[in-house]
């Protein structure tokens, strides 16, 4: 799928939550689009999860 389709999709579903939920609706879906951009971009530049256990494994020494 295109960027620009993905978009659209996007912000249809961001309108859907901000009407029918309200605000606090419209700020979790945001939110949520915003946590799995980054982790979709994270991937596919070849994050792995092993990376994600490594630097939870640094934060706790």
């Amino acid at each position: 799928m295109s960027t620009p389709f993905m978009g659209m999709v996007a912000g249809m579903a961001l309108a859907f939550a901000g009407f029918f939920g309200g605000f606090g609706a419209f700020v979790l879906v945001a939110a949520l689009g915003c946590l799995g951009w980054a982790l979709g971009r994270w991937v596919e530049r070849g994050g792995g999860v092993r990376d994600v256990r490594d630097a939870f494994e640094r934060s706790r020494r």
